[in-house]
């Protein structure tokens, strides 16, 4: 079985296998910004800039926690991206 590490770092890294979610912050930049976002995302840095991203886990319909995040057949995953002052 894959640990959760790296089932977070393929996640984050593709942005597949899961969602991702933008606050208003993020959203309200420019269509080029957001993308180099979640560009930067995949890398952790952002032109100085404090973005935050978290990864919750849940079950196949988005309506709990998931059991097990480690078990990717139960499990899906949410990038929620935000500048920092947005936590």
């Amino acid at each position: 079985m894959t640990d959760i590490k790296t089932l977070n770092d393929n996640f984050r890294q593709s942005l597949q296998g899961g969602r991702v979610m933008l606050t208003a912050g993020i959203k309200a930049k420019t269509h080029d910004e957001i993308a180099e976002i979640l560009e930067e995302v995949r890398s952790f840095d952002y032109k100085g800039q404090k973005i935050f991203f978290k990864i919750d886990y849940y079950d196949f319909n988005y309506e709990y926690m998931s059991e097990n995040p480690a078990d990717p057949t139960i499990t899906n995953r949410v990038l929620t991206i935000m500048l920092a002052d947005e936590y």
